[in-house]
């Protein structure tokens, strides 16, 4: 296997399986393979192209002279949750294995077709995508969340404990399925979740290791899993160097924005609720700076002279949940929003105040919602040593969206990477 993680990486095993068929292999056929994760996709997918000069199966009922086929034809692959693909990618750095966890074909698009042979495209989903779409809520869920979220994960969906992954909850809520998708009441659940310690806010993605339901404070906490680096200038790298580059200069997509920050509320927002039952109406401010969020960095901020009176940017108003979702009579304020929703906000705006897109050779073992150190050369006039980085724009980031790209001529990780502060020295993790 070649130590270079951007060359060609190994195909141990792909494998399309219909129910009831012998399952046909696909590591000779497949031109290109890539595969996606997201902090914002609660399943991941992937994208199988393969070629078939129509030398494969035996159309067995589908063609009466019974002659050799194309696997889409002869199979045939249907695209009706009836084919799975399981699959094992391995480079040197480690391995992409969804033996046990197959992915399942979405659909089938076919990209070129010629008399004697065609380019097949094959759009794989995680099999619980497919469950979700064919589930729906209708009880009621009043529990602490982290409980009620992997009771739904579980009764529901049938994922197994092992491959749920979740951070606890200090806050409980009441919620009403009213025949939503399981991922839609979870996500729901995580715009209202607080945890243990640090701000309100939380993801539920699935990445290669299961199903994740975290803090947005936890996950920029987390050690840097890789150190990677971008060179501006030639330089002499070995092998284990090489591949922990960043092979071109991040496309940055976003940079703090002071106006978009200013009118979402980043800074300082007005939260008014009014309580049915006692007729009570409170104001309450919350200010980023006394908001407990952990951050990975220094925070941006703006000038206090703009706004000498600490004024509020955004303003929410709530009519709070008294009783309303309690069984029996009940006075009881149902997870009440000026305690998570204001905090949940500035915590999801702030964790895009920068984004960039980078790209690395193939490492399996990355993925969405881990953390890496990126080191940045610093420009400068001065002495430049070869490596030096510059402070303010390296450190920490989190791997917002990742997608793996095999080739039978190259493998490369494509990151678009996140974080809500500057510097190379973080308030969280290391």
């Amino acid at each position: 296997m070649a130590t270079n993680a951007s060359r060609s990486s190994l195909y141990e095993e792909i494998t399309l399986e219909r129910e009831g068929e012998t399952p046909v292999a696909l590591e000779g056929r497949t031109v290109r393979f890539t595969y996606f994760e997201s902090l914002f996709s609660p399943y991941v997918s992937a994208d199988l192209t393969y070629i078939d000069t129509g030398n494969g199966l035996t159309a067995n009922g589908t063609d009466t002279q019974e002659r050799f086929g194309t696997i889409r034809g002869s199979l045939p692959i249907s695209g009706g949750g009836n084919e799975n693909v399981k699959f094992k990618i391995t480079n040197t750095l480690g391995s992409l294995d969804f033996l046990t966890n197959a992915l399942t074909v979405q659909t089938v698009i076919p990209i070129a077709q010629e008399s004697t042979r065609e380019l097949v495209t094959l759009k794989l989903v995680s099999d619980v995508a497919i469950k979700n779409e064919l589930t729906t809520i209708h009880e009621k869920y009043n529990n602490n969340i982290s409980n009620s979220v992997s009771s739904i994960l579980t009764n529901k969906l049938q994922i197994p404990t092992s491959r749920i992954l979740l951070d606890q909850t200090k806050n409980s809520a009441s919620i009403i399925g009213g025949g939503q998708t399981p991922f839609n009441v979870v996500i729901k659940f995580a715009r209202q979740s607080m945890p243990l310690q640090g701000s309100a806010g939380f993801l539920f993605w699935e990445n290669k290791n299961g199903f994740n339901f975290k803090a947005v404070d936890n996950i920029v906490s987390q050690s840097p899993q890789y150190t990677y680096k971008y060179h501006g200038v030639y330089a002499r790298l070995n092998d284990t160097e090489k591949n922990f580059r960043i092979l071109a200069a991040p496309t940055v997509k976003q940079d703090q924005n002071l106006l978009q920050s200013l009118k979402n509320g980043v800074y300082t927002t007005k939260n008014i609720a009014y309580d049915l039952y006692t007729g009570k109406y409170e104001e309450l401010f919350v200010k980023l700076s006394a908001s407990g969020i952990i951050s990975s960095g220094s925070i941006p901020d703006y000038s206090s002279a703009l706004n000498p009176n600490s004024s509020a940017t955004k303003i929410y108003q709530f009519i709070l949940d008294t009783g309303a979702t309690q069984t029996g009579i009940s006075t009881a304020i149902n997870n009440n929003q000026l305690e998570y929703y204001a905090k949940a906000a500035m915590r999801y705006n702030l964790l895009l105040s920068q984004v960039m897109d980078i790209t690395v050779p193939a490492n399996p073992n990355l993925k969405a919602g881990d953390t890496i150190n990126c080191n940045f050369e610093k420009i400068t006039i001065s002495n430049k040593n070869e490596g030096s980085a510059d402070q303010r724009y390296s450190g920490k980031y989190v791997i917002m969206n990742l997608c793996h790209y095999f080739s039978p001529r190259n493998s490369f990780t494509n990151m678009r990477v996140v974080r809500d502060g500057y510097g190379l020295y973080t308030s969280g993790g290391s």
